[in-house]
């Protein structure tokens, strides 16, 4: 019997792909304006400058570790998180943001760091007006509260985390329990984060299901407790048998009826 239901939020619950990709197009519709350059061009440039830094940087392999992308880099501030990890980002969060703008306005040719400087604070305010939910996100919750314990299970920093869930306030109530990856230690797929989620809720991880978009975080980390494992691909992506998701949907709206099927 399925007694609780755990889910992802980026890109399960909260459309942050597309914030993301609307923040970067209105940040890089700006610069066009002032220099004259492509913004799909500046776009795809900065993409690749903002990963390439991102990885060049010592804090990369605690970000892997915790669950913290390049783009969350480039508008959070790793506020909080008592972690070294976290103190180290906060000193080079500044400097990442304006530096990956300058970087990617150079490979196009114009040569302006305090643009870059400009650009990296302005996607950062793009992107906190940006709060996007999925329109079934609240449809489906509220067929599942009451009938089942619902814990959040996100990977990600404690401040930027918090900060999307206050951009959407009547997401909170949902939830019996909230885990944050950067308040725990480690983040998914880890085994001792997924176990600690268990404990929270009082299952068996055969008695909970987890619910998230990415197979080598979401789905490698409840199968690898025995965890019964749906994976929302709402894109149809192919995906090879390495990892291997139990169940898998295209839309939040098939979950109710899975889960009773599933219990």
């Amino acid at each position: 019997m399925i007694k609780a239901v755990l889910f992802d939020l980026d890109d399960t619950l909260l459309w942050d792909e597309r914030s993301v990709k609307e923040s970067l197009e209105a940040t890089c519709r700006y610069a066009a304006e002032l220099t004259g350059v492509d913004p799909e061009r500046l776009e795809e440039s900065l993409r690749r400058e903002a990963r390439a830094l991102y990885e060049s940087y010592e804090t990369f392999p605690f970000t892997k570790m915790i669950g913290i992308n390049p783009f969350e880099g480039l508008w959070g501030n790793f506020s909080q998180g008592e972690l070294d990890g976290f103190v180290k980002l906060r000193e080079l969060a500044p400097k990442y943001r304006a530096e990956s703008w300058t970087r990617a306005l150079l490979a196009l040719g114009v040569d302006k760091p305090d643009l870059g400087c400009e650009l990296g604070e302005r996607f950062a305010s793009e992107r906190r007006n940006r709060p996007i939910v999925y329109e079934e996100t609240f449809e489906v919750l509220d067929r599942l509260k009451g009938n089942y314990s619902l814990l959040l299970l996100t990977n990600g920093s404690p401040d930027l985390q918090q900060e999307k869930l206050d951009m959407v306030p009547e997401l909170i109530p949902y939830f019996d329990h909230i885990v944050i990856s950067g308040q725990f230690g480690e983040g998914k797929p880890s085994a001792n984060l997924f176990k600690h989620a268990v404990r929270l809720l009082g299952i068996e991880p055969h008695e909970g299901v987890m619910i998230g978009d990415k197979l080598t975080t979401d789905i490698l980390g409840a199968n690898g407790i025995g965890m019964p494992s749906v994976w929302i691909n709402r894109h149809g992506v192919e995906r090879t048998d390495e990892i291997v998701p139990a169940y898998e949907i295209s839309s939040l709206r098939e979950l109710p009826e899975l889960l009773i099927r599933i219990g």
